[in-house]
């Protein structure tokens, strides 16, 4: 199905927020980052470990005054005391995840990573979204006037090439979330490494295990796949997610308000988000067993949490940047 050419006329953008200065959209997206990466993370939590696990990584701690919880049968006796049978460590899916994670560790651990996720939100999509509206409005103008049959797919290439950007400039942050999350205590009151920890710890392994050693490059280990899955999710997601949310804003007209903002922008991006995560979840296996040196096998896995996550987290970037965007559009006008 090919887009409505009409996207850049009828359904185009208030001139001016087209006026709208990069550093005015960094900061609507770096408010929208802020709140969607503390609501999803116990999902991007649950996605890592399931991936890992499918991955060879044994989450199965054991310490002397370890004690099975009630619903997990002892097998067998380790140290002092029972040792609990190997099936209590396996997760079965995203809610056994959370489960077990709350049994043996705490739930707070569901909200590991949140520092570096945030770290990682906050830049990501302050450079991502303001570089997507920038694009977009650059080729829709310019088709607009050349080529008019191709202004349909400026978001197919605006998104890729945004997405791009974001993620060679934070890559790093990246790999340090990833691994922090995959990370489970080996003994009781352990704590994770926090984000400089696990860098430092990715160069100083590579350099002990190397002698020739990548020096800093290392830090962007995994860049390639998360290329590979970034740049399909972003032609996805935006292809999607544009022509919904202007046929929403179509139907609401000029009597928007914020809530009809956050209403379309929400459902269009809730369902593009959904697509694009279930197309190319073995991209997103790939990058993580990348980013955790295993191999690759059972590329669905994490499946649920993934998709799960995606829904969610695209509705509330896309909604908050924009509604955002919308109360500054506002009060610039009542100003002029």
């Amino acid at each position: 199905m090919e887009p409505s050419s009409s996207s850049s006329s009828d359904n185009s953008l208030p001139h001016s927020e087209y006026q709208m200065g990069f550093a005015e959209r960094a900061v609507a997206a770096a408010g929208a980052a802020v709140v969607s990466a503390v609501l999803v993370n116990p999902l991007d939590v649950a996605k890592t470990r399931l991936q890992a696990q499918a991955a060879g990584v044994i989450y199965n701690p054991m310490w002397p005054d370890f004690r099975c919880y009630p619903s997990c049968s002892p097998n067998g006796l380790h140290g002092s005391g029972p040792a609990c049978n190997p099936e209590c460590f396996q997760y079965k899916g995203t809610m056994d995840v959370f489960y077990k994670i709350g049994r043996q560790e705490g739930f707070g651990t569901l909200w590991r990573g949140t520092g570096a996720s945030l770290l990682l939100a906050v830049p990501t999509v302050g450079i991502y979204l303001p570089s997507y509206d920038l694009l977009r409005n650059w080729i829709e103008g310019y088709t607009n006037q050349s080529y008019p049959h191709l202004t349909p797919y400026a978001p197919l290439f605006a998104g890729p090439i945004a997405r791009t950007l974001a993620c060679i400039a934070c890559s790093p942050i990246e790999l340090a979330r990833t691994r922090m999350q995959a990370f489970k205590e080996s003994g009781p009151g352990a704590n994770a490494p926090g984000m400089w920890k696990t860098l430092l710890s990715v160069l100083s392994l590579r350099q002990n295990t190397s002698s020739t050693g990548n020096g800093y490059r290392l830090l962007w280990t995994g860049l390639g796949a998360q290329l590979a899955r970034d740049v399909p999710f972003s032609a996805i997601c935006w292809t999607t997610l544009e022509p919904i949310r202007r046929r929403l804003m179509e139907l609401v007209g000029d009597e928007g308000n914020v809530t009809s903002v956050i209403g379309a922008n929400f459902s269009a991006g809730f369902v593009a988000g959904i697509l694009a995560a279930s197309a190319t979840c073995p991209l997103d296996v790939a990058k993580t067993r990348r980013q955790i040196e295993a191999s690759i096998k059972g590329l669905f896995r994490g499946v649920g949490p993934r998709v799960g996550r995606a829904g969610p987290s695209v509705g509330i970037v896309v909604s908050s940047y924009e509604v955002v965007k919308y109360i500054i559009h506002r009060r610039r006008s009542t100003t002029d």
